[in-house]
């Protein structure tokens, strides 16, 4: 039987919901008011269509899963003659929790502002995201989808299906290199230094006798080129067949350009949309490509150990490049109205990526494997 997805993919929602309800988590304060007194308050003064639409958005996600997760889960036994119903129940129940919480803690935070109307379009959303998943479940989409995942992934997909489902928003920050996923050293020297700052461990610390430079172009078509052959491989860990690998390879190059393409879209406006595709980037996709239809007949376990070398080198070699010379520029871009409740979490994602899948496959590797290791 094939796990779902569904519940992973929820918790992760989950805390992208929090950490956009809560950013940027600095100067909490104790205003002497009830953490519920917002239920009673006013229509708010300022407000936006934007606003009110992505409170109701934001939320709609999140229904959705939390319905598909304890419809799929079989775990909901109260109403035993309408389940539907009752995980439909559960999910609204859980994301009226959820955004109540979040109201709540925000009147300790002087940047953000608790509404009722926030809580209620958070309710609408969930539940409207949980009408929609009971109704794709009542029509029988839901069944086709797990067929179409029987007859394509192998039982224990559900964690790799995960981290593919995640990688399109880890590509939605832009990058020092396009499509490179987990560059943190320098910042995380950065961070060190500044904790031990007037402390005596900072001499500790082994400082670069140079700056770091950019990549010349063969090294960085070699991170492009890396970056679109990882999650090819991620998905070779769990396709059954080879055909079905080469559609996957395509599509993950395809998916791999878009979203880079709308990431810059959304940094620098549409007419930028393609300046990042310079021609060691060009060559980069061609190359990765090229290396993903070479592993189509590997074993799965001949791919997870090729994916743990590309990580490696991929990981070893976009760390030795600065950050972006237009990071400044972006992170003020992202972090001005719109882009304000998502930059953190893309950010996050694109930075941590790469380490969860290393994560992942290690511990894939480390069990038996219970399916034939040659895809058909």
């Amino acid at each position: 039987m094939h796990k779902t997805s569904a519940w992973p993919l929820a918790g992760a929602y989950g805390v992208l919901v929090v950490y956009a309800s809560l950013y940027p988590f600095s100067d909490w304060r104790n205003q002497q008011i009830p953490p519920w007194d917002f239920l009673f308050a006013g229509w708010p003064k300022y407000w936006t269509g934007f606003d009110l639409a992505a409170n109701v958005v934001g939320y709609v996600p999140l229904g959705f899963l939390l319905a598909l997760s304890f419809m799929r889960r079989g775990n909901v036994r109260y109403f035993e003659n309408h389940p539907n119903l009752a995980a439909l129940a559960v999910a609204v129940l859980a994301g009226t929790l959820l955004s109540f919480c979040m109201e709540a803690l925000q009147n300790f935070l002087p940047s953000r502002v608790a509404s009722n109307v926030d809580f209620g379009l958070n309710v609408a959303g969930t539940l409207l995201g949980a009408v929609v998943a009971t109704g794709l479940e009542v029509g029988g989409a839901i069944d086709h989808w797990s067929r179409f995942r029987e007859r394509w992934f192998i039982p224990e997909a559900r964690g790799a299906l995960v981290l593919l489902a995640l990688w399109p928003f880890a590509l939605l920050f832009p990058a020092a290199v396009p499509l490179g996923l987990g560059q943190v050293m320098e910042r995380m020297e950065t961070a060190i230094a500044g904790w031990l700052e007037e402390t005596p461990f900072l001499e500790w610390l082994p400082m670069r006798e140079v700056e770091l430079q950019p990549l010349v172009p063969a090294a960085e078509l070699l991170c492009v080129a890396l970056g679109a052959f990882i999650p090819a491989l991620l998905g070779y860990t769990i396709l059954r067949s080879v055909p079905k690998r080469a559609l996957f390879a395509v599509a993950a190059v395809a998916l791999g350009t878009a979203v880079t393409a709308l990431s810059a879209a959304l940094s620098w406006g549409p007419t930028h949309a393609w300046a990042w595709l310079s021609l060691p980037v060009r060559l980069g996709l061609l190359f990765g490509l090229l290396l993903s239809l070479l592993m189509l007949a590997v074993p799965r376990r001949g791919c997870a150990a090729m994916l743990l070398m590309a990580l490696v080198v991929h990981l070893a070699v976009l760390n030795q490049a600065p950050a972006s010379a237009y990071f400044a520029d972006t992170l003020q871009a992202w972090e001005q109205g719109r882009f304000i409740r998502f930059h953190g979490v893309a950010q996050w994602l694109g930075w941590l990526w790469p380490y969860a899948v290393l994560v992942y496959v290690l511990l894939r590797v480390s069990r038996p494997e219970r399916t034939p290791t040659i895809p058909g």
